[in-house]
């Protein structure tokens, strides 16, 4: 069945990406209309073999019919515009914070928690790039050995503040003086361990996504877990240092294995060869890349791991449009 597909915010990093991820995966597309504000309504996007001509967003076009509508717009125009596009009898898959944690709408990831849309019309949230890429490489292991606890610090990329983080870096580069605006501080050179804002129990808005994020998506409520969130002066592809402790002990041979045989990871775990992931590897791949696996010196049921993913693609787009083909799937059961 070819579908109709509507994109919220399409000329965006994370809208273009989107593109370019429903043209990989052949997802059958009747028709496909990109919508964003008066900035860049009139703006042409080349799609395949031809250009599509953004609309403005309004309220009565979020009431047409659409098989899917995929927001990468912000918080504020998915409060706005989602539930109408919702109340419609559209389904939405919102790329914004907005709908993360509320208790009613589903958190997914496909290959993890995607069965809990069978039969489900509405907003879907996608989570948060950095979550994405870390639940995707626990899952598997908690499946057999039982997560009881994660410890990770993130280096993100300054792609996931669309195109002004990315100006902002190549521009510090050539001219150190200029002043930082898309960040607080100087992002060329520098790493900054401050995304998003600041709450009064230290932690960031970014930090506690992903801490409540994880624990919906992976149905573990009081699953502790502790985050640090670093921007670093790379283009694109967010890295992670995880390190995670089970109820029973890992077998290092067996956790490689499963690696392995699991869709969608690729591991990358030879260090005395230096092979190890890194974001040259991962960018414009749609897997999560894992490597420095290894035992914890002191807690043996604990595993240090390194993962890498493009954090436009798994991030966002990729999951965004894996959220549409999965359910595309259950209709088909």
């Amino acid at each position: 069945m070819s579908l109709t597909i509507g994109i919220v915010g399409g000329t965006g990093n994370v809208g273009r990406k989107i593109l370019q991820v429903l043209t990989e995966q052949q997802v059958k597309i009747k028709s496909l209309r990109l919508f964003a504000s008066k900035k860049s309504a009139g703006e042409k996007i080349p799609f395949e073999n031809s250009d599509i001509t953004v609309e403005l967003l309004t309220e009565a076009v979020m009431k047409e019919d659409f098989d899917y509508l995929l927001f990468s717009a912000g918080g504020e125009v998915s409060k706005h515009y989602a539930p109408i596009a919702a109340k419609a009898g559209n389904t939405v898959i919102d790329n914004s914070s907005q709908w993360r944690m509320n208790e009613e709408i589903p958190l997914v990831v496909p290959e993890i928690n995607g069965e809990m849309l069978r039969g489900y019309q509405g907003i879907v949230a996608n989570p948060n790039c950095s979550t994405i890429q870390m639940v995707a490489a626990l899952s598997p292991l908690d499946k057999v050995y039982g997560l009881t606890k994660i410890n990770v610090a993130t280096y993100q990329a300054v792609s996931g503040s669309g195109m002004a983080g990315i100006q902002e870096l190549q521009e510090q580069i050539e001219d150190p003086t200029r002043e930082p605006a898309a960040y607080p501080k100087t992002i060329a050179g520098n790493c900054i361990p401050h995304i998003d804002v600041f709450y009064d129990n230290g932690y960031t808005k970014e930090e506690l996504k992903m801490v409540y994020e994880t624990q919906k998506i992976l149905n573990k409520p009081k699953l502790p877990v502790q985050v640090t969130t670093v921007r670093v002066p790379v283009v694109n592809g967010h890295s992670e240092a995880i390190f995670a402790e089970f109820d029973k002990a890992p077998d290092l041979q067996e956790v490689r294995e499963i690696y392995q045989r699991t869709e969608g990871l690729v591991l990358m775990d030879n260090p005395k060869e230096l092979q190890y992931p890194t974001v040259f590897e991962a960018d414009d791949r749609d897997e999560v890349f894992i490597g420095r696996i290894r035992k914890d010196l002191f807690e043996p049921k604990a595993l240090g791991l390194w993962v890498v993913a493009d954090n436009l693609r798994k991030g966002a787009a990729t999951n965004a449009v894996g959220i549409l083909t999965y359910m595309e799937k259950l209709k088909q059961d």
